[in-house]
């Protein structure tokens, strides 16, 4: 009887506790289930809160970066060396005074490859592929085709607006890739091309 009247007295004298008062509170009175721990501690805990309001003389409007969509890039002609280059200058390479002429059509058969995009003209050379330039269309000047053997095969010269020649050999298609060429590079299409050479 004496016990629950302390309890009593206590609770009613000390209305909020902290918690580690009121973890000596519990042991000195050696009684869990009369004391509100849980009102204690709700009690307790108790953050003021702040509002900030910021105020400006225009309005916040937030603008969204919208890239316009980058156009795709589509591949018109993708391939290596015309491969009657390769075989007409193997059966010419047993003569010893072709025999450069065809060790240079058996890298270019191997090595070498030719990427025509919308977007740009790409050359790939090397042994692994690390050589390799890539030039956009607004800078051609001049697209020129050189047909070889009996046109089945040709070169094409392109002129960059800097001076700079781009030979491109023994590339199948020759006539429809230097007309794309020049029709991407927005020049009138109108192809230069010499007479047909050796190959």
């Amino acid at each position: 009887m004496a016990m629950a009247s302390a309890t009593t007295s206590a609770s009613s004298t000390t209305p909020i506790l902290s918690p580690t008062t009121a973890s000596i509170f519990h042991q000195s009175l050696h009684t869990v289930s009369k004391l509100p721990f849980s009102k204690l501690t709700s009690k307790s805990v108790i953050r003021p809160t702040t509002k900030l309001q910021v105020s400006s003389s225009k309005p916040t409007t937030t603008t969204t970066t919208t890239t316009s969509k980058v156009a795709q890039e589509t591949v018109f002609f993708d391939g290596g060396a015309h491969y009657g280059d390769l075989l007409a200058n193997l059966l010419l390479g047993f003569t010893l005074l072709w025999l450069p002429l065809t060790l240079a059509a058996v890298l270019r058969a191997f090595f070498l490859r030719y990427r025509f995009t919308n977007l740009r003209v790409t050359v790939i050379s090397g042994l692994t592929g690390q050589d390799r330039s890539d030039f956009s269309y607004k800078v051609i000047k001049d697209v020129q085709a050189v047909p070889r053997f009996i046109g089945e095969w040709g070169d094409i010269i392109i002129t960059l607006k800097d001076g700079t020649k781009v030979d491109l050999r023994s590339v199948p298609k020759f006539r429809e890739i230097a007309k794309y060429c020049l029709k991407m590079a927005e020049q009138p299409v109108v192809l230069k091309e010499s007479g047909p050479k050796g190959f």
